[in-house]
């Protein structure tokens, strides 16, 4: 099920050292999925086991399993992932939103792009009903 919308948090954060490792706990915590409450930063391993296994995706039983997580824990963190829309569900496994994450992130761009432009049309249209 793709959901009508998505919750992007975007957090400014120095640019890491140029290590694979170190860019994408960079590019996870900018997209808001690594934080303090996280302890043992099972969002970002489901991210990063997402991301290796892009091409066929994994199940969240599959997932619970090569993390040592509960499924519970799995679920609970795939429904975030799933609402910044990088992630998503698929014949009963998730994948990544596009063939690579690039273009995930440039389609993420898009969605926000269109999301400010219904914000602007809307507030335009307020304005005029007001007279404003």
């Amino acid at each position: 099920m793709i959901r009508n919308f998505h919750r992007i948090t975007i957090i400014k954060n120095r640019k890491p050292p140029k290590h694979l490792n170190e860019e994408i706990k960079w590019l996870a915590s900018s997209l808001g999925l690594i934080n303090q409450r996280d302890k043992d930063r099972s969002c970002f391993r489901i991210f990063v086991v997402l991301l290796q296994n892009k091409d066929e995706g994994l199940s969240s039983d599959e997932i619970a399993y090569k993390l040592e997580l509960s499924r519970g824990t799995v679920v609970h963190h795939l429904e975030r992932i799933i609402e910044t829309g990088i992630i998503i569900p698929e014949h009963n496994k998730y994948i990544l939103r596009s063939s690579n994450l690039n273009q995930t992130v440039e389609e993420i761009q898009q969605d926000i792009e269109n999301t400010w432009k219904a914000i602007r049309e809307t507030a335009s249209k307020i304005d005029k009903k007001l007279g404003l």
